[in-house]
């Protein structure tokens, strides 16, 4: 199984972009997608950014990762 990851552009410097999402950082390649842009909300896999996601789109993803994470905390808790 595969998992593409929503993250945020920080910084570009030539075809290599900082990405951050909830506090993970990493360097991503954008050779699949040049145009993005320093707070461009992104897909990531495998270490390259695959899609660049609208506002409403980013917000959505960000409500299902919170439901998510807060069902497994709950799990773990039991």
């Amino acid at each position: 199984m595969c998992l593409a990851v929503p993250m945020t552009i920080t910084n570009i410097e030539g075809r290599r972009a900082v990405a951050e999402a909830r506090g993970v950082v990493t360097s991503v390649d954008i050779s699949l997608m040049p145009d993005v842009k320093k707070g461009d909300r992104v897909i990531v896999h495998a270490g390259f950014i695959i899609e660049k996601l609208d506002e409403e789109a980013a917000r959505e993803i960000d409500k299902v990762w919170d439901q998510f994470l807060e069902q497994l905390e709950k799990e773990e808790s039991v």
